[in-house]
């Protein structure tokens, strides 16, 4: 298992909290396999928003499987993109830091690389009582 994170701003941030979300979220699920994380801004996240889920507006977080990502890699999981400013303003609204937040949207992503799915209300209520339930275990 791997994680493997970009950052492409230049925001410093805390390359660790990153690998252990996505790590424990794997310990959770049970399962084992490589991920890739990349923090970006506004403008690539309003670019990947827009090319891949037709909206023209930025996002906290896109997952991409294995199916849907260009990196060819045994098992490999998939990418996870973060709007890092997107991050830092849900922060003040809904989380006790920027670490937390980015932890539990990481956590997020990374569920969504497992087959988890929040387009219904009760898949979204469980993905937000698993976010809690592993955020608990590196927090």
């Amino acid at each position: 298992m791997s994680v493997v994170v970009t950052n492409k701003t230049r925001q410093r941030l805390n390359q660790a909290v990153i690998q252990q979300a996505v790590e424990a979220t794997l310990s959770f699920c049970r399962k084992k396999g490589s991920v890739s994380v990349v923090i970006i801004g506004h403008t690539r996240m309003k670019k990947l928003n827009s090319m891949y889920r037709g909206r023209n507006s930025t996002t906290d977080v896109l997952s991409f499987t294995e199916n849907e990502s260009s990196v060819a890699e045994k098992n490999f999981l998939g990418e996870i993109f973060v709007d890092y400013e997107v991050i830092k303003k849900q922060a003040k609204k809904f989380s006790p830091s920027i670490r937390f937040e980015l932890a539990f949207i990481v956590i997020h992503g990374t569920l969504h690389l497992l087959g988890y799915n929040d387009v219904t209300l009760k898949g979204a209520q469980q993905m937000e009582i698993m976010g809690h339930s592993i955020i608990k275990k590196i927090l």
